[in-house]
């Protein structure tokens, strides 16, 4: 999106028109970084996980369009700036991207939501959680504070009959007049609101008794008003400001969230796909055993060592697990594709859409795991979660609006003060001998007498206006009182399912650390079961029906190890996300994330390089 800065106006130097000129903006990169090019080699995506995170940071969609609301949100900033009402932010997960849980792909996923950006809390225009917002910078008027200037000139001409002669001395009137007037209105956030207006005026008549033809006219008037009592002070008048502020903040959480979502999904898809992987690799093991069992029989037969019907069910099992492969390799070429949309912004690349992806990392699940007090964790969680951060702050603008709310149940009373002075000057008609010998004046006489103070005017008084009954204010006080008590419970509610979250994730880690540990000794067994089998077969003393049970068996404890491993991966990852560690844990630069250019390569824990793949 560039450097600027959305919350400041145009400068209107040198360029005095730029107020006033819409600004034309780039249009969005619809094409792959460069890194994801580099990292293919003989037709082959090498990708480990810390590069397919960095190249989610720059190419993701999700990530791409969250991050126009960070200039969205300075847009609003400017417009409060001028006393105008907040729009409201997008506060919510953008999740377009199917994988890892997200859009009816992969297992299940933290925070699955729907595609696209959506309204959220921090004084968003639409609710969030149940909550309504309607109140959200409710309370008094709030004027300009732009300062305004209004000009206006108009040349009339009119001739109008007269029934009675003796006032004007002709039977119709003809008055050619020029109008030329100015105002200047400022507002200020103190409920301070100062007016300037000038009316100028030429007349001509042909009126033979009018005094001065053309006859110049010319008044000012200086206007003050103050509010005193709803309006007053610069707590309701800057009350969109602040609010605004404050979005701006939830947006920077908003977008730190929606970079942990990604992060997350992009963990789950990687292992999702290292999963795939692994699983091709155990269902070919297991179809080679099968044909080669299927040959040893088919030897088996022709010495009449066995029956045929032993080949007629190798053949039976040569097919069932060539299903097996071919199910697991179209899995593995889904995942492939799932991890290629997530991490590029065109899959029309035909390079990147014709390259196999290549794995490079695995995970590691360590012999001996040291066991974090859980409320450490949730400590941890309370004070690293984006949600809870959002949250708070919309407990703050509430009680801005409570505020505002709470002044505006008092009656309007402004002071009204205003200075003015008038001025007259003109041409005397030459056709009243009264007139003869008075000098001639212009236009420099009248503004002179205009503001010499030769002819003041001023007044200063009060205004007061009380609505009887004063039902709307009423209503909205009392809503925004009950809203934010609303949004007390709400925030209670979120820290209660974060702990739930952060001891269910605990407990996840632990559970699939056990299974993995299990599956491993399972694993063992199964494969030292088929060695003896094998060799039991080769003395007659075992069937090859028999070995090729347990070669099932053994393709299964390999599964099984393989989705524990994964399931204890993902576990992790969600527990990063649980106590808000994610980006922290993981050497993730959120102002790369902003700039959608990383600089410096995350460094994801908990993996090692997997041994050379094919």
């Amino acid at each position: 999106m560039g450097k600027i800065d959305f919350s400041k106006s145009r400068k209107s130097f040198p360029n005095m028109l730029a107020p006033y000129e819409g600004r034309t903006l780039r249009s969005p990169r619809l094409s792959n970084s460069a890194r994801i090019n580099q990292l293919i080699k003989d037709g082959k995506l090498v990708l480990s996980l810390n590069d397919a995170v960095a190249l989610a940071l720059e190419n993701n969609l999700d990530l791409a369009i969250a991050r126009y609301n960070l200039d969205i949100a300075d847009t609003d900033v400017l417009r409060t700036k001028a006393g105008a009402s907040v729009r409201g932010v997008a506060s919510g997960l953008v999740q377009g991207t199917p994988g890892g849980g997200i859009g009816g792909f992969g297992s299940g996923a933290p925070g699955a939501g729907a595609g696209g950006t959506s309204g959220g809390a921090g004084g968003a225009g639409s609710g969030a959680g149940g909550l309504v917002q309607s109140t959200i910078g409710a309370g008094a008027p709030v004027s300009s504070y732009d300062p305004q200037i209004t000009t206006n000139f108009n040349v009339e001409h009119g001739v109008f009959p007269i029934a009675n002669q003796v006032t004007f001395g002709v039977p119709s009137v003809q008055q050619n007049t020029a109008n030329a007037n100015l105002s200047f209105q400022q507002a200020f956030p103190t409920g301070t609101a100062f007016d300037f207006g000038m009316q100028n005026s030429r007349q001509t008549t042909n009126g033979r008794f009018t005094e001065l033809v053309p006859a110049l006219n010319s008044t000012f008037r200086f206007t003050l008003t103050q509010r005193l009592l709803s309006g007053f002070g610069l707590g309701p008048n800057l009350r969109f400001l602040r609010i605004a502020r404050n979005n701006r903040e939830v947006t920077d959480i908003a977008f730190r969230n929606q970079v942990i979502a990604t992060t997350t999904q992009i963990q789950n898809i990687y292992w999702d796909l290292v999963n795939a992987v692994e699983d091709v690799k155990v269902k070919q093991r297991s179809l080679s055993l099968a044909q080669k069992t299927l040959e040893d029989d088919k030897k088996q037969v022709e010495l009449l060592a066995i029956a045929p019907i032993e080949v007629t069910r190798d053949e039976a099992v040569v097919d069932s697990s060539n299903q097996d492969l071919i199910i697991s390799q179209t899995n593995l070429q889904l995942q492939e594709l799932l991890m290629k949309n997530a991490i590029t912004r065109n899959l029309s690349d035909a390079e990147v859409a014709s390259a196999a992806i290549v794995p490079t990392d695995t995970i590691v699940v360590p012999e001996n795991e040291p066991v974090v007090p859980t409320q450490d964790l949730i400590s941890e969680a309370l004070s690293h979660r984006p949600e809870l951060a959002e949250s708070r702050i919309d407990m703050t603008n509430r009680q801005i609006s409570r505020k505002a709310a709470k002044n505006n149940l008092l009656p309007s009373l402004d002071f009204v003060a205003f200075y003015g002075g008038s001025g007259l000057a003109g041409v005397p008609n030459p056709n009243l001998s009264s007139n003869a010998g008075l000098p001639v004046t212009g236009f420099g006489d009248v503004f002179s007498r205009t503001f010499n103070g030769s002819s003041p005017d001023y007044s200063v008084g009060f205004s007061l206006n009380i609505p009887l009954r004063n039902r709307v204010a009423q209503a909205d006080q009392v809503r925004s009182e009950l809203e934010y008590g609303q949004a007390e419970l709400h925030l209670q509610q979120l820290q209660n399912q974060v702990g739930i979250e952060v001891r269910n994730a605990q407990f996840a880690v632990m559970q699939y650390r056990a299974r993995v540990v299990s599956a491993r000794k399972g694993g063992d067994v199964a494969q030292r079961t088929l060695d003896i089998e094998q060799k039991k077969l080769a003395l007659g003393a075992s069937t090859s029906l028999q070995v090729l049970q347990i070669g099932r068996d053994l393709a299964v404890a390999e599964s099984n190890l393989v989705t524990a491993t994964t399931a204890y991966a993902k576990a992790r990852v969600e527990l990063d996300r649980a106590i808000g560690a994610t980006l922290v844990n993981n050497g993730i630069s959120i102002d790369d994330a902003e700039t959608g250019n990383v600089h410096a390569l995350p460094h994801m824990t908990g993996i090692t390089p997997a041994n050379a793949q094919e």
